[in-house]
């Protein structure tokens, strides 16, 4: 099994989180998912730090720690929220941290600039270029990765308030940016189609909120890896220790197509160009979604591969296959207990989501589900785009499978 590793999440103290979104709960899903190393997320927050500082044993590897069996880095993400150039801008951005140490010397200079205590992921009145300048005289191994580069409202290419490059936001602090977060509603073949983004090694993560939902975006290496390794294989976008990412389809993303979610309008990005990006239902203006976004920038044809980049495999969560397969709601106990049913049986769920051959899954799964999971392998999956905050649709049954028939 390669080494599973999700940077990207948050922990209880941010808003709209699970109450158990702790150490326990995350160390019992990454071993249910697969995964072998979660960031912690959330470092800026006082009372998150402490129980990290209480409960993560320090590896001899560099930068990292041990908590039940799961490996950690220390990661956080922060809400930049400036004026500049006319517009406010509001870019997430992840930062990821060497040790502890450290840590507590970006939490001693981040308070000139926002309440750390408000949030997890706190809002910062800091432009992006002097953060990556000021944090990085702390230690220049002190790095930064731009969260889901493209959603509308909060990241850095978004159509809301992003910029139309990384120049622009990092201005002359750009080189110590080494990776882009595609997010969930853009996938690497997406982002390859921009040759402004060539020399940036692409990452997935979860971003998740609750425990479940760790791993439903991730990075796949071959092997162990530590805090220098990581910098080291980004910097070269090393695709013989760097696989490839693990992907929502991304047209689950709740923001990859435009739409007006209150009148249930969801539009492609040539009909919402056709339209002057109005809603015909209300007349008002759509949310510009992510391909539209990326189709503003893009300077390849769809289809364009860079073959200098790790891989990528999209993936369909297996709860959701089991949901299609069964007819039944994804958060349904029925949903829950055939899935830990195979997960006891088969190991974990990358797993079997892609590693187990499909003689075995069509051996030692029911049909329906095996079939789902095969399906979603292929690419032969029924899709309805996200649009304006609302989750798309991605099945591994085609209508009329009579629920995987």
């Amino acid at each position: 099994m390669a080494f599973i590793a999700d940077f990207h999440i948050h922990s209880k103290y941010s808003r709209a989180t699970a109450k158990d979104m702790d150490l326990n709960a995350l160390a019992k899903w990454a071993r249910v998912k697969g995964i072998a190393m979660l960031g912690t997320g959330d470092f800026t927050h006082p009372l998150w730090l402490a129980e990290l500082k209480d409960k993560l044993k320090e590896e001899t590897a560099p930068g990292v720690y041990i908590y039940d069996g799961i490996y950690f880095i220390l990661t956080a993400e922060v809400s930049n929220i400036y004026f500049k150039a006319g517009r406010t801008r509001k870019v997430h951005n992840m930062i990821f941290a060497p040790n502890l140490k450290i840590v507590e010397e970006i939490n001693k200079l981040l308070p000139e600039y926002g309440i750390l205590t408000s949030d997890g992921r706190p809002i910062l009145s800091l432009e992006c270029d002097k953060m990556v300048r000021r944090l990085t005289a702390i230690d220049p191994a002190i790095f930064f990765v731009p969260g889901h580069a493209w959603t509308p409202h909060f990241s850095i290419f978004g159509s809301n308030s992003g910029f139309d490059s990384a120049e622009e936001c990092f201005e002359a602090e750009t080189p110590k940016i080494f990776s882009i977060e595609t997010g969930l509603s853009s996938d690497p073949k997406m982002n390859w189609r921009w040759s402004k983004l060539d020399r940036f090694c692409l990452t997935s993560n979860s971003d998740a909120h609750s425990p479940s939902k760790i791993g439903r975006e991730a990075n796949v290496f071959r092997d162990k890896i530590d805090y220098k390794d990581l910098i080291d294989i980004l910097k070269k976008k090393d695709k013989n220790r760097f696989l490839y990412t693990v992907e929502f389809f991304p047209e689950e993303g709740k923001y990859h197509w435009d739409g007006h979610r209150n009148c249930k309008t969801r539009l492609s990005p040539a009909e919402s160009m056709r339209l002057g990006n109005i809603c015909p239902a209300c007349g008002k203006k759509v949310t510009v979604g992510v391909m539209h976004r990326l189709e503003e920038l893009a300077d390849r044809k769809e289809g364009y591969v860079d073959e200098k980049s790790p891989g990528f495999k999209s993936c369909i969560p297996l709860a959701e296959i089991i949901s299609g397969a069964l007819g039944v709601g994804p958060d349904t106990a029925t949903v829950e207990k055939e899935y830990f049913q195979l997960i006891k049986g088969l190991g974990n769920e990358f797993r079997i989501l892609l590693e187990i051959p499909e003689g075995e899954l069509k051996e030692k799964c029911p049909t329906k589900i095996a079939k789902g999971i095969i399906n979603m392998r292929n690419g032969n999956v029924e899709i309805a785009p996200g649009y304006d905050g609302e989750y798309g649709k991605v099945s591994g049954f085609k209508s009329g499978d009579e629920a995987g028939e």
